[in-house]
This record gives structure tokens, C-alpha cells and sequence, in this order.
């Protein structure tokens, strides 16, 4: 299990020290560190967040505010240098609170703490896939509902505001949604991220050139930030590569 951080701090040496941390720890990536939590907010609803490290004393907008503002998926790890608030901090359902100046063994036993939070969260979702596989999604296009079968995707493409879908009849679907949007609405065991601006359908890839997903004449990058986890779905299903 992979599972991606983002750190957010306004200070500088305590932002590089846990960003340092996460680079360290086997299970952990690092997606982003932000210096404000303004800037945190941007990141989170465009990239697939697991776990954050948040400071939360900050300008315009502090990590108590922001953790009420993050979704259900998105665990929250609280990092400061003032005690008073760790009973607020919990009451937003922290995973934990760190306490600055904050060791290496007090950062990971936090981590080993979301670990097991996510890995059971995992084989909750795995039973419920297993049981309830969804085949198809619904989007929608010029007005309409438009329904699609899993199984007819061969990846998705991010365009500014709007996300085009591609399918392997040669047509396409383009739809006013975020990619973190319709991520979520994605088994993950089989749509995986690989670019910032591309998810692929696992079980469609037939090449891999170059550090380059081959779908016909089209050629989708992997990228630094994504190829561990990818990396880590293709072993899952026993490819050799």
C-alpha cells in the first residue's frame, strides 16, 4: 500500500523536515508540501489525497478550518507547536496530533497509525467490490445522462475544466467533471492514476514503451509522482515487467 501525503506548513524548516520524513518512509508519498493552507485546498481538490500532515496555526486560513473543509477520504494528521489545541484537533477525527519539535519516531508511529487505518479501510472496500462490482457510470454530456461501461474505457483525459473519456470504439465522451471527481467514482483496483492529467483502465494495457502506456497511435506518460503506485497495481496482478 502506497499512501499519498501532502505536508502543509507556512513555517519553512518545519515543512522541509516532515517533507523529509514522508521521502523516508517506505509506504508514504509524497504528493506536495504547501505553505498555506490556501494553497492546500487547490491541491486536494485536484490531486487523490490519502493523508495530509497539517500545521495548524497559518494566515488566512488555519489547519483546524481546512481539516473541516477536506473530505471523508482524506485522514488528517495534525503537526503543531501548541498543546491547547489537541481536543479541537480530535474532535475533527485526526488520526493523530504531533507536537513540533516533532522526531522521526513520533512521525512514525502516525504513519504506521494511517496505515492500518487506510489497510483496513482497503479490505472493507475490497469485500464491497467483490460483492458489488460496479460495471458501469454515469456522466454527464450536453445535457444528458450518458451511461458507460467500464469495461469500454480505455482512459481519461483531463482538459482544463472538463475531462474527456475515451473509449475502445474510437469515440469519446466529454464531460464537465474534475479528475479527482471522477476518480472517485472509479474502482480503483482497475482505473489508476499515471499523470496528472491521465487515468488508464488497467486491465486494457497491452504495452508499456519507455515509461509510456501504448493505446494505438497514442502514447500516455507516466509520471514520476504516480509511477510507484502504478508500479505497485500492475506486481498486485502478477505482471512481469
Amino acid at each position: 500500500m502506497v499512501i499519498e501525503s501532502l505536508v502543509v506548513d507556512d513555517e519553512p524548516l518545519a515543512r522541509d523536515l516532515l517533507a523529509g520524513y514522508v521521502g523516508q518512509t517506505p509506504f508514504l508519498h509524497l504528493v506536495g508540501a504547501s505553505s498555506s493552507a490556501v494553497e492546500a485546498l487547490s491541491i486536494l481538490q485536484q490531486e487523490k489525497i490519502d493523508l495530509v500532515f497539517l500545521d495548524i496555526q497559518m494566515p488566512q486560513l488555519n489547519g483546524l478550518e481546512l481539516s473541516r473543509m477536506i473530505g471523508d477520504r482524506t485522514r488528517v494528521v495534525f503537526t503543531t507547536a501548541f498543546e491547547q489545541y489537541a481536543l479541537e484537533g480530535f474532535r475533527v477525527d485526526a488520526l493523530d496530533y504531533l507536537l513540533k519539535p516533532i522526531s522521526y519516531a513520533e512521525f512514525l508511529h502516525a504513519a504506521n497509525k494511517a496505515r492500518r487505518y487506510f489497510e483496513q479501510q482497503q479490505t472493507v472496500m475490497s469485500a464491497s467490490e467483490g460483492e458489488n462490482a460496479a460495471r458501469s457510470i454515469f456522466v454527464k454530456t450536453d445535457y444528458k445522462m450518458v451511461q458507460l461501461h467500464l469495461d469500454q474505457i480505455l482512459y481519461i483525459e483531463s482538459l482544463k475544466d472538463y475531462v474527456k473519456i475515451h473509449t475502445e470504439t474510437g469515440e469519446s465522451v466529454m464531460t464537465l467533471m474534475s479528475m479527482r471527481s471522477i476518480e472517485e467514482n472509479l474502482p480503483p483496483s482497475r482505473f489508476v492514476r499515471v499523470h496528472r492529467s491521465f487515468i488508464v483502465n488497467v486491465d486494457k494495457i497491452r504495452t508499456i514503451e519507455r515509461n509510456r502506456i501504448v493505446f494505438g497511435k497514442v502514447y500516455i506518460p507516466i509520471s514520476d509522482s504516480y509511477r510507484d503506485h502504478f508500479m505497485e497495481v500492475l506486481s498486485q496482478r502478477s505482471l512481469i515487467l
